[in-house]
């Protein structure tokens, strides 16, 4: 079974604080949206500076999330993008996939 992002970490770190709980899932739902958008149009454009530079924004998200493989994959994926590797690109864009459903449902 694939991994599933979840919302321990940020529940652990909220602790009793309800209100800094969906703080932070209200920036998440905000900027993941448009950091995906970001990274699609550098994929596409062959970009891979900026592609490089994107994931290393988006994998903090994946670690927050619980994407603990998923994080590993995108410090892999990062560093091949520096040498205009893009092997890993399919793989990435099935996490963002799987992260953009699951913030549908939070």
């Amino acid at each position: 079974m694939e991994e599933q992002p979840n919302l321990l970490y940020i529940k652990k770190l909220a602790g009793e604080d309800k209100a800094f709980e969906e703080k932070f899932i209200a920036i998440i739902k905000e900027e993941f949206p448009l950091e995906q958008k970001e990274y699609l149009s550098y994929v596409a454009s062959k970009r891979y500076k900026e592609t490089s530079e994107i994931v290393h924004k988006l994998k903090h998200k994946l670690n927050i999330l619980g994407l603990e493989k998923s994080y590993k994959l995108a410090v892999q994926y990062e560093e091949d993008l520096n040498n205009a590797n893009t092997k890993l690109e399919n793989d990435f864009k099935i996490i963002l996939k799987n992260i953009e459903d699951f913030i549908k449902t939070i």
